[in-house]
């Protein structure tokens, strides 16, 4: 009995010593000789008519739901803060799956580099392998054949012959220790086919998201364009003003004094911080507000004093912070703002209630986004590649405002060769920026994702 456990010893040992077994048996049958002409075309028509079907089903499912989206959509009519609900709802759920997949993706990576060092462990041990064998079939009575097998089949082999007792004492102490590494080479693959299999499966709900997001902005900024019939015209005139300006303060002068929507939501922004003002002076003994103050869509005005609001917003975007207040700005100034390096195509919400006085490009910043929150109060945001809000709109904080590009559009940003697309946001109080820092809500301080 002794001859055949260590044969079959000898076969573990050899998928220990050979990683690559699976990769060499899949590079033999392709180099095997091709079926029958006839077999090929066959298999091939088949498998084509089964991708077409499966193409099909894939095309319908989709018309089904894009009918579904409208029909629902649809039903929202003018009411809009059921529209804002699902607005704020469904970028929510986008900006939680693309933290899910930055994690996966981040497991995965972790996950790959351990595969890498056990099988390079197994790698550079192939001489203590091969003493093994040797020894082994000294004691053999006959020599065991050479076969490639999984090493699932490796390990289970190798417990056995352990187990029985049929590894010699001085060769007991490397072969439990070959044991463990192809035990953790099997439980590395499985837990790598659990992370991509989620993967797929996030990748796959983003996209169904991320198509139902921007068919409620495109619905939302329909219904903003019925009530502002000139429209396009401010917009235009808004592109020309700016052009005429060569600071940030003085475009927020110039859009709140010469364009009538910025002017306006200028004049709501004020006239909101006084009543808001007003009402937190007869609330002063109440408890300090929580994130619940932002629950009611159907607010026309900020739910809360920007001032008040230390320490409840959330950051508008997923990202590493790369650049803080007061640091350098990477051109020999100082940064007057945050910056945060994300995804291509990551989803940009607003951090604050407020009214948009601007929207669209702007100098070095790319396209650039400014609400004026009351107070003297105004959030700067830029770096996307689109946005999708207009000038004199009123916005509620975790709203989408916008989407992030593939590469930087920032020229301070360009100018350190940042490979990824970054956000920059800035707040100021009176014209003046000040650290955004306390407005942060607590888990967003430190805690930007990546």
């Amino acid at each position: 009995m002794r001859a055949p456990i260590l044969n079959l010893l000898l076969m573990v040992s050899c998928a220990g010593a050979s990683l690559f077994a699976e990769e060499n048996l899949a590079q033999a049958q392709t180099a095997a000789p091709a079926p029958q002409t006839a077999a090929i075309s066959t298999d091939a028509i088949k498998q084509r008519e089964q991708e077409l079907e499966a193409a099909r089903a894939r095309q319908k499912s989709a018309e089904e739901a894009q009918a579904k989206l409208k029909a629902e959509i649809a039903s929202l009519g003018q009411d809009r803060t059921q529209l804002n609900q699902q607005l704020i709802d469904t970028a929510a759920n986008v900006r939680t799956v693309e933290t899910k997949i930055d994690e996966a993706e981040a497991r995965l990576r972790t996950l790959n580099g351990r595969e890498q060092e056990t099988r390079a462990s197994l790698d550079s041990r192939r001489a203590d392998i091969v003493e093994v064998l040797a020894a082994l079939q000294r004691a053999g009575r006959r020599t065991p054949p050479a076969l490639l097998v999984r090493p699932e089949d490796a390990l289970q082999s190798l417990r056995t012959a352990i187990l029985l007792g049929a590894v010699v004492p001085e060769l007991r102490s490397r072969a439990e220790k070959i044991a463990g590494e192809l035990g953790e080479l099997v439980t590395l693959r499985k837990s790598m086919a659990a992370e991509r299999d989620q993967l797929a499966s996030d990748r796959d709900k983003i996209r169904s998201d991320q198509t139902r997001l921007t068919a409620l902005v495109d619905e939302r900024q329909r219904q903003q364009a019925s009530r502002e019939k000139d429209l396009d015209a401010e917009n235009s005139r808004a592109i020309t003003l700016s052009k005429q300006v060569g600071d940030l303060q003085g475009l927020i002068a110039k859009m709140e004094q010469d364009l009538q929507s910025a002017a306006k939501a200028a004049e709501k922004a004020a006239e909101a911080a006084k009543q808001a003002e007003a009402k937190e002076a007869k609330a002063a003994a109440s408890a300090k507000p929580g994130p619940a103050i932002f629950k009611d869509r159907s607010r026309t005005s900020p739910a809360i004093l920007f001032a008040s609001a230390k320490g409840l917003l959330p950051l508008p975007v997923n990202g590493n912070k790369i650049r803080d207040f007061g640091g350098s700005d990477g051109v020999g100034g100082v940064q007057k703002g945050i910056s945060l390096a994300t995804k291509p195509g990551s989803q940009v919400t607003t951090p604050c209630d407020g009214w948009v006085v601007y929207a669209g490009p702007f100098r070095s910043y790319g396209q650039l986004l400014i609400l004026n929150a009351g107070g003297g109060y105004h959030v700067l945001i830029a770096g996307m590649e689109r946005i999708s809000v207009n000038i004199g709109q009123f916005v509620l904080t975790g709203e989408p405002v916008a989407t992030m590009g593939s590469t930087s559009q920032v020229a301070s940003i360009l100018a350190t060769n940042a490979s990824q697309p970054v956000l920059y946001v800035e707040f100021r109080k009176d014209g003046t920026p000040i650290d955004p820092g306390p407005w942060w809500a607590a888990n967003e301080g430190e805690k930007v994702r990546g």
